[in-house]
């Protein structure tokens, strides 16, 4: 019976095909890493594991030179010889570059396992690579983190996680989004997805924290950002806009609709008003601090039509002759 012992397929740790591009590895690595890094899962060892199983069959398969070793010894795993009980073939081997003697012998009966096997081959256990010098180069982390929202520093594997870590992203929210508040999901750059309830009368600046969601247990910081709206305008904690009338409303008044965050409203237009001038609807601006409300500016667009039926044509004309108002009498005397 053949003895599979320890061996590892580094092609189904990462979940590629043998014949995956170094693109398509080093894109299924970072995914991989970036989900089961031990600062975004605190305390959850199988987690860790697979972290440490990730990184190893990245090493070797994105290494062109390691990989072709890895692929063209590997297939012994089904060969007998890795095992206590297996007996030692009497003579069988294969050859392999070496950087000082040209070639080397290898007989997988020597080996107690495959682990050990490929590790000798290929020297997946020794960490470190050495330099011309004799010094150890540094290993960096491969994992990295978002780059626009939410941002980590790992540190070096020689040394001890930080407990806890703060982080910030960012969100952008539409303004009546902002006005509302309420529950929101939002999806962060490290793909973690989190339901937050979100305070009424946001504004662009403001931080919200989120209790021990950032790194070991860290705080999340989401920084606001209100879009700009097309009507509405915050000034303050009052609200702008602009709404036409039209000239028999300017001259008469009456009621119109204005619209507001919280829906349209009736507001009085007083007769003769001009174009340009504000009128306040009172606390329907934006919250503020202490629970209270702004006021809404509305200000008046008078607009004349461009196109008008023939009735209307006779009424203005009529009315033109009859009107006793001369804007530019002061102009000419």
């Amino acid at each position: 019976m053949q003895n599979l012992q320890n061996f590892r397929d580094y092609y189904e740790i990462l979940g590629v095909p043998k014949d995956a591009s170094s693109e398509e590895i080093k894109k299924v690595f970072r995914r991989l890493a970036r989900q089961y890094h031990p600062d975004l899962n605190p305390g959850n060892k199988a987690a860790e594991e697979k972290f440490k199983d990730i990184g190893e069959a990245y090493e070797i398969l994105s290494d062109t030179a390691k990989r072709a070793q890895y692929d063209q010894f590997s297939r012994y795993w089904r060969q007998k010889g890795f095992g206590k009980s297996t007996p030692k073939p009497k003579s069988w081997g294969e050859t392999r570059p070496n950087g000082r003697n040209g070639t080397q012998d290898v007989d997988p009966s020597e080996f107690a396992d495959f682990e050990s096997f490929i590790n000798q081959v290929i020297g997946v256990g020794n960490r470190k690579d050495t330099k011309n010098d004799g010094s150890s180069s540094k290993s960096s982390d491969p994992f990295r983190s978002p780059t626009s929202k939410v941002q980590y520093t790992v540190p070096p594997k020689s040394t001890p996680r930080p407990t806890r870590r703060d982080i910030e992203a960012r969100l952008t929210l539409p303004l009546e989004k902002a006005y509302q508040g309420g529950n929101e999901r939002i999806r962060l750059e490290d793909g973690r997805s989190l339901e937050v309830n979100m305070p009424p009368g946001m504004v662009t600046g403001q931080s919200i924290r989120l209790r021990n969601q950032g790194i070991g247990g860290g705080d999340l910081y989401l920084k606001i950002t209100v879009e700009p709206h097309s009507l509405f305008k915050l000034e303050g904690s009052n609200i702008f806009c602009q709404i036409p009338v039209t000239p028999s409303e300017a001259v008469l008044g009456g009621q119109v609709e204005a619209p507001t965050l919280d829906g349209p409203v009736k507001m009085a237009i007083p007769p003769g008003v001009r174009s340009g001038q504000r009128l306040r609807l009172a606390n329907k601006g934006y919250p503020t601090e202490n629970s209270k409300r702004g006021d809404q500016l509305v200000e008046i667009q008078i607009v004349t039509p461009k196109n008008i039926s023939s009735e209307e044509r006779e009424l203005y004309e009529k009315l033109r002759q009859i009107e006793t108002f001369k804007p530019r009498a002061d102009l000419l005397s």
